[in-house]
C-alpha cells in the first residue's frame, strides 16, 4: 500500500491509507495514514454502522485535506464498538480526529 501510495504522491495525486496494524502502517511510509487498532477486515467499521463509516471517511479525507507533513501516521482515537458517532454535519469541516 505504501509503495503504491507513493507512486501516486508522485504523480501529483493526494492519497491517504488506513491501516490496521501499527508497525505495518510505519513501515509503509505511506505518504499520510491513518491508524485502528480494530479487527481485521473491519477497516471502515463495523456492519450496519453507517455513523461510524462515515466518520472514518471524514477522517481520511480531512486528512488529505489538511494533513501537516508527508509521512504522518495518525492513530485514531476510536475504540471497536464502545462509540458514540454523531453525524456528520459539515463535511469540509477538518476532523477532530485526524489533524
Amino acid at each position: 500500500m505504501g509503495l503504491l501510495a507513493r507512486e501516486i504522491e508522485a504523480a501529483g495525486v493526494t492519497t491517504v491509507a488506513l491501516a490496521l496494524v501499527k508497525e505495518v502502517a510505519e513501515a509503509a511510509r505511506a505518504p499520510r495514514m491513518l491508524y485502528l487498532h480494530w479487527p481485521f477486515g473491519h477497516a471502515l467499521g463495523e456492519p450496519g454502522n453507517v455513523a461510524q463509516q462515515r466518520t472514518i471517511l471524514h477522517d481520511l479525507l480531512s486528512m488529505a485535506r489538511s494533513a501537516s507533513r508527508p509521512g504522518l501516521v495518525i492513530e485514531l482515537p476510536y475504540r471497536w464498538r464502545r462509540e458514540t458517532y454523531p453525524p456528520i454535519v459539515d463535511w469540509t469541516a477538518d476532523s477532530v480526529a485526524a489533524v
